[in-house]
């Protein structure tokens, strides 16, 4: 590696690392706030803020290995990316057995929360998002699509307080989360495969 590689690859471990913490904490608080109000797409987030500290501490450590081990990992990054969609199906289908729309207030500013959180981690990652193929991929995928799925919480939120007092606006946008997760597993899963085609 020259001085230049070196420096780079430092500050992209440091990124993914200041990333997965992020992910780690706002877990905690979406979570808890997802359980309290009985929200499935903040429970959707919740479980991809876990799923996204834990890409990035793996990326973290695997950027030390050789390119062939990283396309192995991205793989197995995008069957991991599948699981926050899997959990929002069966917490879907709780709600839908008991539809109680959440509290909208808590529900937006739990949703604005993690919309900066997102904001500011796909920022992070956007300079990396074009390097060491798939495992940077998976990151950039994670943020930049759960900065997406917050703007649907927040107008979740909205709806269920001024027009429509429902678990409706709810359930839609948890799933759509659970489509988004799946849309970003099949491209890290493609990036990842071709990654290892290339290797000899």
């Amino acid at each position: 590696m020259t001085g230049v590689d070196v420096a780079d690859h430092a500050g992209l471990r440091r990124t993914v690392l200041v990333v997965a913490l992020a992910n780690l904490a706002y877990f905690g608080v979406e979570f808890a706030v997802a359980l309290a109000i009985g929200s499935v797409s903040l429970f959707a987030d919740s479980v991809d803020f876990l799923e996204d500290a834990s890409v990035n501490l793996l990326i973290f450590v695997a950027l030390a290995w050789s390119a062939r081990a990283r396309a192995k990992v991205g793989m197995a990054l995008a069957l991991i990316l599948l699981i926050p969609g899997l959990a929002t199906v069966w917490t879907a289908w709780d709600k839908f057995l008991d539809p109680v729309a959440p509290q909208p207030l808590a529900l937006s500013l739990t949703g604005l929360g993690a919309l900066v959180v997102n904001l500011t981690c796909a920022f992070l990652l956007a300079r990396y998002r074009d390097h060491r193929g798939s495992l940077t991929k998976a990151a950039f995928l994670s943020a930049r699509n759960d900065a997406f799925a917050n703007v649907a919480i927040i107008a979740a939120g909205a709806v269920t307080a001024f027009l429509w007092r429902s678990a409706w606006p709810d359930l839609i946008v948890g799933l759509a989360i659970a489509a988004l997760n799946l849309d970003a597993a099949r491209e890290v899963w493609e990036a990842a495969r071709e990654e290892h085609r290339a290797q000899p």
